[in-house]
């Protein structure tokens, strides 16, 4: 009798290889938000400068722990711990930048002076774009871990890679560099660029990152310019 195998996932290396990407560089985004998050004003913060820190630097560790290295163990406990860490710093972004616009809007105290603004401004943007690239490398196709044992057959997120697969290296899988990119673009073009959203939470989440980080720069300069006149 003849045994028929199943054809395997279109996106599962075909030698069975599997490579997770170093976690360095979600780690060292995740220590770069904490950092922004003690610079913010205390207005500005969700809790007292030490509380979303060493949450946020607890939940990174127990992800250090379980699933050193490079990042390829699939784990429902470990998934629920990045989910979380995830939530935090989104949380985190959304709130400061409720608190600048509010600051801004009433002519608050952190916003008064050019000088402060710009930087209150800078420090709360920038926040906004690392949280949403690690909300994007984290549910984007189940997560890292899952990305590493194979892609989706259908992408949330849509990559030149994907789109062209003729020029896509053998086994590429989108790394944090990736969804940091287009976290970037997104905040400075409102827009995608390279990378399209197709799933319903993709073009939600880039949506509403794009209004964000337009009403930051767009208050932030209009508060400015009157501040400088």
């Amino acid at each position: 009798m003849t045994r028929h195998h199943a054809p395997p996932h279109p996106g599962t290396p075909p030698d069975g290889t599997v490579v997770g990407e170093p976690r360095w560089p979600m780690a060292l985004a995740v220590i770069l938000a904490m950092t922004l998050t003690l610079l913010l004003p205390e207005d500005l913060r969700l809790a007292p400068r030490w509380v979303l820190p060493t949450l946020e630097g607890l939940l990174l560790l127990t992800l250090i722990v379980g699933d050193p290295g490079r990042i390829d163990r699939r784990s429902t406990a470990l998934r629920a711990v990045s989910i979380a860490l995830v939530g935090v710093l989104a949380l985190g972004a959304v709130w400061s930048t409720v608190q600048l616009i509010d600051d801004i809007v009433h002519s608050g105290k952190e916003t008064a002076s050019a000088t402060s603004l710009l930087q209150t401004g800078a420090t709360v943007w920038a926040g906004t774009v690392l949280a949403f690239s690690l909300l994007y490398f984290d549910l984007d196709g189940g997560g890292a871990a899952a990305r590493a044992h194979r892609l989706p057959a259908h992408p949330a997120l849509a990559f030149p890679q994907q789109l062209n697969p003729e020029l896509t290296p053998t086994h590429w899988r989108p790394q944090y560099i990736d969804y940091l990119y287009l976290a970037l673009t997104n905040s400075t073009a409102f827009s995608p660029t390279d990378v399209m959203p197709l799933a319903p939470w993709a073009k939600i989440t880039m949506a509403v990152q794009s209004l964000v980080s337009l009403v930051i720069l767009g208050l932030v300069i209009a508060r400015a310019v009157n501040v400088l006149t």
